[in-house]
């Protein structure tokens, strides 16, 4: 009457819908709850160490960010001040040749 295709597909189905009842009483049961609330509590814990640490780099990428845009600004300033005594020894000795003609 029914072939074998047709009762494995029907057994599979009752099979699946067996599974899915004990699975639905399992996943709701106190135990499943208590399981999930410290597992999301490690996730929380997880979440409050990653952000420290990300807070951590940030503050120490800004400070790093700002030494580096003043040891530039020092630099630059340092170029100027040697760009302005050459350029005063330059008219000294201008100075001092047109004095020797």
């Amino acid at each position: 009457m029914f072939s074998d295709s047709l009762m494995k597909k029907i057994g599979l189905f009752a099979g699946g819908v067996l599974f899915g009842t004990a699975g639905v009483k399992i996943l709701s049961s106190r135990d499943a709850k208590k399981v999930y609330t410290e597992g999301t509590a490690a996730v929380l814990r997880a979440k409050d160490c990653v952000m420290k640490t990300v807070t951590t780099v940030q503050e120490n990428a800004e400070d790093i960010l700002a030494e580096a845009q003043q040891i530039n600004e020092d630099r630059a300033a340092q170029e100027e001040k040697w760009l302005q005594e050459a350029e005063e020894e330059e008219d000294g000795a201008d100075h001092t040749e047109e004095k020797a003609i």
